[in-house]
């Protein structure tokens, strides 16, 4: 065993990293670490749709409240009216993930997902009411691991009569969660009750300042041993470990109600303070038994978790941006055409629709495995932070083709809020530096992989005969693994597997894909047993590892899409795109590992010789131009297609300023591109005069018999609306200094 250790050093597991390792279930993922893909269980992945129930609540309660929601009047004042508040509560908002046994809906993952997606695109302070009662907060905890008492708190929670929060995240401590500094020490009561002294202070904590319940964690000490704990021992154990309780709003030394401003579209966060808070021990989380159990509790729940709320808001703002820059491509015009028809636009249009179709198949693909009673932390966690990194990609492409109509703001800015709000998304639950640092080379790799958490625990335990047997393993499939992926360079791909009975248009992606997987698996084998515990600091290489996995993932999930949804021809563009992208950038990926691979002779050798053949057998250059227009092209008319691909995109009425009238507009205009391109026909051959689409030109065209009576109506419509629709909001003085009317009277003339 030292024999091996001396050539092959391994990482140590600290005893926080072990619980996040054992958190959770292993799903497609293993495949990627064992750098072979099993395509029948891939063809067995789950795809769901919602339930007639579920549908009916998202087409029912969810659009209503959206409708009722005046976003820029409470960016403005950042109050949600009671109104709003009152439906929220009546409709079970709050209790989306509350059995209905316990006075909740009892919706799955997919369906809150989807509900959380369509308010999210609407408001962030509405969004994040919802968002924070189902997520990691008291209800979920108490659904899984409270105590009989404490689950009667659950019908409250489900109707809003409780708002709850969480409160983790502290001063010193943001993804480094383990080591949070907030202390409780168990003592004993004059009544001779135990409970526990809380001193805390927390930050950050959406819905703090509103909240009724808070779940808070904090390290349990007890000093004077009165938990009874031992250790293995039977010594009494002292230091209890990480603990979640429930603190109640209004418990003397509790400190709350202070807000921060969020940046972007501000929704209710702020600090959590204590200084001697009294919790009775049977207010945590399981009571005296689920002392200690806090960190468990949390890895546990937050392997799946952490792929429904985020994930969600930043799907919802990449399906908006679809939807309304795809619109506004059509409808805003410029050099007598839609700057949709120019190439620059087209090449941003094709990345806003090819991503949004992967990652919305990732979401479905996500949700519907952890539905199934599958939660896999570590696709959870690559779908946070691609989802969040994408969505944000997304978004400013949008902003690009909406352009002044983006920057200046009010009702009328479609994208202009959601933009301001970016960075939110890609910091909370783990910030994406972080994330993409350390969650392939770390959680990833030695809990996926076939090997490496076998050799690691014979290691810790010291079993030297386990520790052979199973290293002896490892090293023989990483012989295998390497072999595999040589005879895949050796025939560019062709000697790849794939599942059978896929789209025919598709089959090579397949191929490509499994040998991306192969070398995936194979530089995870020489990465481990090569830099052992260097890996750990090893960020710019990890993150690449974490690229090449995420692209892999989230191209399988589209094709999967396309497989469940019938192989739509339609939607074809949209997958070659997608695909293709994601190969180039696992190609880039690959190519930064073996270029910074810094393992003396091994690493050299991947330099100098597998880096030259490694870009002599590329995966993909990316999407062609003709792919680009393609996909662009997909969501460029108001057709089925459009309002399937945007079908949980809230589409208000056609009065209401911004997307409503922008899409009324893009409705009106696509009915008119027949009229449309007969004055076009009739420009070039002279018989009209040249110049863009204009009432006077209509009318002259309608004299000469170009167009019919209902031809010209139909353009006279289409130009009122376009001119409608492309305009940007415009404030008076007194509206434009908000609360400060001496300004506003200053600059008055």
């Amino acid at each position: 065993m030292q024999l091996a250790l001396k050539f092959f050093p391994m990482p140590s597991i600290s005893d926080s990293e072990r619980l996040a390792l054992q958190a959770g279930d292993v799903s497609i993922d293993g495949g990627l670490f064992g750098s072979k893909i099993d395509w029948r269980a891939y063809s067995a992945l789950p795809f769901n749709g919602l339930t007639d129930r579920e549908a009916a609540f998202i087409n029912g309660p969810c659009k209503d409240l959206c409708r009722m929601v005046d976003a820029w009047k409470i960016h403005q004042t950042r109050r949600v009216p009671k109104k709003v508040i009152d439906f929220i509560h009546q409709q079970g908002f709050m209790g989306l993930l509350i059995p209905q046994a316990d006075g909740g809906l009892g919706f799955s993952w997919l369906a809150i997902s989807t509900v959380l997606t369509m308010v999210g695109q609407v408001s962030a302070a509405v969004s994040t009411y919802i968002t924070i009662a189902n997520s990691l907060s008291a209800a979920e905890l108490i659904k899984h691991y409270g105590t009989s008492e404490q689950k009667k708190l659950l019908r409250k929670l489900a109707t809003g009569e409780l708002v709850p929060c969480f409160g983790l995240t502290e001063p010193k401590n943001g993804s480094d969660a383990a080591n949070i500094e907030a202390s409780g020490v168990v003592f004993r009561q004059a009544d001779e009750t135990l409970a526990v002294r809380l001193n805390f202070r927390k930050r950050y904590m959406t819905l703090g300042p509103v909240a009724d319940i808070t779940t808070l964690s904090f390290q349990l000490f007890d000093p004077e041993h009165l938990l009874g704990r031992k250790d293995a021992d039977g010594e009494p154990v002292t230091d209890i470990g990480v603990t979640c309780g429930l603190l109640w709003r209004g418990t003397p030394g509790f400190t709350q109600g202070k807000h921060h401003i969020p940046i972007g579209d501000g929704f209710f966060n702020g600090p959590l303070t204590g200084t001697n808070v009294i919790m009775p021990v049977n207010d945590i989380i399981g009571g005296v038994d689920g002392a200690g159990r806090g960190w468990q509790m949390l890895m546990q729940q937050l392997a799946g978790g952490r792929a429904i709320s985020l994930p969600a808001g930043a799907l919802g703002g990449m399906l908006l941006t679809a939807a309304s820059a795809n619109a506004y491509s059509m409808v805003r015009r410029q050099f007598a055409m839609p700057i949709g028809k120019m190439e620059g636009i087209i090449e941003k249009l094709a990345h806003i629709n090819g991503i949004t179709y992967m990652m919305e198949a990732a979401r479905i693909g996500v949700c519907s495995l952890i539905d199934s009673g599958i939660a896999p932390p570590v696709i959870s966690g690559a779908l946070k932070l691609f989802s969040t990194e994408l969505g944000a990609e997304v978004v400013i492409a949008g902003m690009d083709i909406f352009a002044g109509a983006a920057v200046m703001q009010g009702p009328r800015n479609i994208l202009g809020r959601m933009y301001g709000s970016l960075p939110v998304g890609k910091t909370v639950e783990g910030a994406s530096i972080m994330t993409r640092t350390m969650l392939t080379t770390g959680q990833g790799a030695t809990r996926c992989h076939p090997y490496a958490l076998d050799v690691l625990t014979a290691l810790e335990q010291d079993l030297p005969n386990q520790f052979c047997t199973e290293f002896a393993a490892w090293l023989g499939h990483a012989a295998v693994g390497a072999g595999r992926c040589l005879a895949r360079d050796l025939t560019v791909g062709l000697a790849s597997a794939k599942p059978e009975n896929v789209a025919p248009e598709t089959v090579d992606f397949y191929r490509r894909l499994d040998w991306a997987t192969t070398r995936f698996g194979m530089l995870i084998d020489r990465t481990l047993l090569t830099m052992g515990p260097k890996l750990k600091v090893k960020g710019m290489l990890s993150g690449r590892f974490t690229d090449a996995f995420g692209w892999i993932l989230w191209a399988k999930f589209a094709l999967l899409r396309f497989e469940r949804e019938g192989r739509r021809e339609e939607d074809l563009p949209l997958v070659e795109y997608a695909v293709e992208y994601a190969l180039q950038q696992v190609q880039r990926a690959f190519e930064g590992i073996y270029a910074n691979f810094e393992v003396p002779v091994v690493g050299w050798l991947m330099r100098k010789v597998g880096l030259p053949m490694l870009r002599l057998n590329t995966l993909s250059v990316g999407p062609t131009d003709r792919q680009k227009k393609a996909a662009a092209a997909t969501m460029q008319t108001y057709n089925d297609q459009f309002l399937r691909l945007s079908e949980y995109v809230y589409q208000p009425p056609g009065s209401a300023l911004g997307l409503g009238v922008l899409l009324r507009a893009f409705e009106v205009e696509t009915e008119a591109r027949g009229a449309a391109a007969k004055l076009s026909k009739a420009q070039k051959k002279g018989v009209l005069p040249k110049g863009d689409i204009r009432p006077a030109l209509i009318e002259r065209a309608a004299k000469l018999g170009v167009i019919n009576v209902l031809e010209a109506s139909q353009l006279n419509a289409a130009y009122d609306w376009m001119e409608t629709a492309i305009q940007v909001d415009e404030f008076e003085a007194s509206e434009y200094f908000v609360g400060d009317e001496t300004s506003a009277q200053a600059f008055r003339v």
